[in-house]
């Protein structure tokens, strides 16, 4: 029973932090407009209160997983989501456009140590075998926030002001927070050996990193801290030492945090960034130099040898580059070419939030019968079929089936892609590198976005110049010239974003067929653990 309850606290507190983050970007966008009238800001500025976020949580991300297995996932979740709340509190209180855009850049960083920790606490909670189901209600919770975002925010911006909006998350941020912090590390930590073969316990006992210690809240074993739960030194691989162990390493942390927040800021700025682009190559080959070299790197070999969590990372990347690439490209046909207002747009494609969540609660049962590797190549064809669907939107007299299934279609696949690969990625890594895992994990969903947004924005400058934003009024010949270019640029921006999903598919196959948890090999002497892939 007692063992139970920590998992529903876990599970909770997972749940509760990946909804506020996403809450929290959707209801912005919606409140951006107010925001930039009411604080006299220009255009750039406000589009900084997104970048500067963004920036921030891609480039910390990794680390703060590494935190998280370092010093414990719940403590570092509770420093993650009070901070966050904190952060959106004082923006609701920020006399101008500087202030909102120095503390959402606070806020990205709390965001980013509160996400790998929401996945984190899960793996160090649930036995591998276990895991899907915590996984697909994280997913469908975070559809349900995406969908219901930008009515809040509407709501909350007309009747009160867009700093209403960033009041939204405050008190469940600092409830969750101070339940994590609530927890005793000692019943914890006694939880988490009741959890039964698979758990944190045995997935520590089995890869060497420490004893059956750690709690429901993802606390640190005695390898990482004393009896009391603080943190203490190791010997050999524990958590200072050994290759592969949970040591911080800094420059590595400094080199890769470098290179995402380049290449995150010149996605954003394409295509007048190649300086930024360039940065980010030579930050990143410097970050690979020191990984190599390293005795402790900041990825450790169980993470980045394994064939098949490049394979869950590139799928994420994949479908995260498609999916959102083909909503901007949607929303400006739905409005361009379809002459639809906001709203309607907005309502036209509410399937796809719909199609997500029932997908992710259903995946865990897909996956039993059909194995991720099914699963997913399956998903990512869904996800490539809707995004062809909605290519027939580029005529003005689209069928209404083409545009309900497309998005039908889109939020479908998305959903389960995001459960199989998460699922296949934290079953295949060690519980002692569950941060790390979520890290990566969450950098693949954070510069997808940018990548397919950015893809797709460059496609459509380059195959039709200076004809987005012409409304389909139909009056004018050279309106309905400029309409007609840009349904051919987007036609054909879809369907290259199509064919990254299809991209997908591919490095699905790399899964494995059926739905098992990873083996352990036991390390020999002085070896760090491995898994069989």
């Amino acid at each position: 029973m007692r063992a139970r309850r920590f998992r529903l606290l876990t599970l909770t507190g997972s749940i509760t932090g990946a909804s506020v983050v996403a809450l929290d970007g959707t209801v912005l966008t919606v409140a951006q407009p107010s925001l930039q009238r009411d604080l006299h800001a220009s255009f750039a500025q406000t589009q900084w209160t997104s970048t500067g976020y963004l920036i921030a949580v891609a480039s910390l991300l990794v680390f703060a997983g590494r935190l998280g297995d370092r010093y414990g996932h719940r403590r570092i979740f509770a420093v993650g989501i009070i901070g966050f709340g904190a952060a959106s509190a004082a923006i609701g209180l920020a006399p101008d456009i500087a202030w909102v855009i120095g503390l959402r850049v606070v806020q990205g960083a709390c965001g980013a140590l509160l996400q790998p920790a929401t996945l984190g606490m899960l793996r160090v909670a649930y036995p591998p075998h276990l895991i899907s189901r915590p996984l697909a209600l994280r997913t469908a919770a975070i559809g349900v926030a995406a969908a219901a975002g930008p009515v809040v925010g509407g709501a909350l911006t007309t009747h009160f002001g867009w700093r209403a909006v960033f009041f939204l998350s405050v008190l469940p941020a600092v409830v969750v927070g101070a339940a994590a912090l609530a927890v005793r590390e000692g019943y914890a930590a006694q939880e988490a050996v009741r959890c039964g073969p698979g758990g944190a316990g045995a997935d520590r006992a089995r890869d060497g990193s420490g004893s059956a210690e750690g709690g429901a809240w993802g606390g640190p074993g005695p390898a990482e801290g004393d009896a009391r739960g603080r943190p203490g030194r190791t010997e050999g691989g524990g958590a200072r030492g050994g290759r592969g162990g949970t040591g911080l390493d800094l420059p590595g942390a400094c080199l890769l945090a470098a290179a995402l927040g380049c290449l995150v800021h010149a996605l954003v700025g394409l295509p007048a960034t190649a300086p930024w682009l360039v940065a980010a190559g030579v930050c990143g080959a410097a970050f690979v130099r020191h990984e190599r070299r390293t005795a402790s790197p900041l990825l450790p070999p169980e993470v980045t040898g394994s064939r098949t969590v490049t394979a869950a990372l590139a799928v994420l990347l994949a479908a995260s580059a498609a999916m959102f690439g083909a909503l901007f490209v949607g929303t400006y046909v739905l409005q361009e070419i379809q002459s639809m207002d906001p709203l309607r747009s907005s309502l036209t494609a509410l399937p796809m939030a719909v199609a997500m969540v029932a997908s992710a609660t259903a995946t865990p049962a897909l996956m039993r019968r059909h194995g991720p590797r099914g699963t997913t190549v399956t998903a990512m064809a869904v996800l490539a079929l809707g995004i062809l669907l909605l290519s027939r939107l580029t005529a003005a007299d689209a069928a209404s089936w083409a545009v309900g299934g497309g998005f039908l279609l889109l939020g479908t696949g998305f959903g389960t892609v995001m459960v199989t690969a998460t699922t296949v990625l934290v079953r295949r890594v060690p519980a002692a590198h569950a941060g790390v895992a979520g890290g990566l994990q969450q950098t693949a969903m954070n510069t997808g976005p940018a990548l397919g947004i950015a893809a797709a924005a460059m496609l459509l400058t380059l195959a039709a110049p200076g004809t987005a934003g012409v409304r389909a009024t139909g009056a004018g010949g050279s309106s309905a010239g400029a309409v007609e270019a840009f349904g051919s640029a987007a036609g054909g921006t879809l369907t290259g974003l199509a064919a990254v999903a299809t991209a997908g598919a591919l490095c699905a196959l790399r899964l494995p067929a059926r739905d098992e948890p990873a083996e352990f090999v036991a390390p020999g002497p002085g070896q760090a653990p491995a898994a069989r892939r």
